[in-house]
C-alpha cells in the first residue's frame, strides 16, 4: 500500500512540474522530447554498467509500441489544449483511466467486485465534476471538437494499457529496459516533431526537460513497480483520484488559483471512490 501511495505522489509531483513549466512559457514540445530523451540516457547507462541491458525481442516490441504511444498521446493533448476547451480536453484526459481497466478486465482476464465498479463509477464521476470546473477559451466545437476529445480519450487511455501490458507479457523484471525503450522511441520520435517545426529550444526548455526527465525516470519507474503488485481496476482509479484531490489542493493553496465548488464536490468524491475501490480488495 505504501508503494500505491508513493506512485500516487510522485505523479502528482509531475503534473506540478509540468505546469511550472508552461509558468515558465516553455514549449511542451521541447520540454516533453528532452524528459523522455534524459531518463533514455540515464537508464541506458546505468543498465550498461549494472551489466542487465536486456533487449530481447519482447522488450523492444512492448517499448516501441509504448513508446510511440506515449509521445502520440502527449503531443495531442498539447496540442489540443491550445485549439480546444482546456476543461473538455481535461475531461477525456482523466476518464481514460477507464481504458486499461476495461482492457485488462477483457484482454487479460482480471477480476473485479461490485464495491470496485460502484468505486470507478463514483471516481468517473469525481474527476468529471473536478476537471469540468477548469477555466479555459471556447476554441473548436462541434465535430472538430469530438473528434479530439475521443483522440485524446483514447490514446491517453492506450499508453495506460501499454504500461499494464508490461505486467502480463512477463517482463516485471525487466520493467526497467522496458521504460529505456518507451522513452528513447517517445524521445525520438518526438526530436523530429521539433525539428519539422523548425523550433529553437531556449536554455530553459533544456533546463527543464532535463529536470522533469529526472523525476519522471522515478515516477514511471515505481508507477510500473507498483502495477506489478495491483490489479488495474485498483491501481488507475486509485491513482486518477489522488492525483486530482492533490492537485485541487495544490491550485488552491499553491497556485492561488479559485476552485469551484462543484470542484470540491469532485474531489469528496474521489476520497469516496479510494475507499470503495481499495475496500473492495
Amino acid at each position: 500500500m505504501h508503494l500505491l501511495a508513493l506512485a500516487c505522489l510522485l505523479d502528482f509531483c509531475f503534473v506540478q512540474l509540468f505546469k511550472l513549466s508552461q509558468r515558465l512559457r516553455c514549449a511542451a514540445p521541447v520540454v516533453v522530447c528532452v524528459n523522455y530523451l534524459t531518463i533514455a540516457c540515464l537508464l541506458a547507462l546505468y543498465l550498461i554498467v549494472s551489466r542487465r541491458l536486456d533487449l530481447s525481442g519482447d522488450v523492444v516490441r512492448v517499448g516501441i509500441v509504448a513508446g510511440t504511444a506515449f509521445i502520440c498521446s502527449m503531443s495531442l493533448m498539447t496540442w489540443a489544449l491550445e485549439v480546444a476547451h482546456v476543461a473538455v480536453v481535461l475531461v477525456a484526459f482523466r476518464l481514460s483511466l477507464i481504458v486499461p481497466i476495461l482492457a485488462s478486465l477483457w484482454l487479460w482476464n482480471e477480476t473485479a467486485h461490485v464495491l470496485q465498479f460502484v468505486g470507478l463509477g463514483a471516481a468517473a464521476m469525481g474527476l468529471w465534476l473536478v476537471t469540468r470546473a477548469g477555466a479555459g477559451h471556447s476554441g473548436l466545437r462541434g465535430r472538430a471538437l469530438l473528434a479530439i476529445v475521443v483522440a485524446v480519450f483514447l490514446l491517453q487511455g492506450t499508453s495506460h494499457t501499454c504500461l499494464r501490458w508490461v505486467k502480463h507479457a512477463g517482463l516485471d523484471v525487466q520493467h526497467l529496459n522496458v521504460l529505456m525503450v518507451i522513452c528513447l522511441t517517445a524521445g525520438v520520435l518526438g526530436a523530429l516533431r521539433v525539428a519539422v517545426t523548425r523550433s529553437r529550444p531556449r536554455g530553459a526548455e533544456w533546463t527543464m526537460g532535463v529536470g522533469i526527465g529526472l523525476f519522471n525516470m522515478v515516477a514511471l519507474a515505481t508507477i510500473l513497480a507498483t502495477l506489478a503488485r495491483f490489479d488495474a481496476v485498483i491501481f488507475f482509479p486509485v491513482l486518477g483520484c489522488a492525483t486530482v484531490i492533490l492537485d485541487s489542493l495544490a491550485a488552491h493553496f499553491l497556485w492561488k488559483e479559485r476552485v469551484r465548488l462543484s470542484a470540491w464536490c469532485g474531489v469528496g468524491l474521489a476520497v469516496v471512490a479510494i475507499i470503495l475501490v481499495l475496500g473492495g480488495q
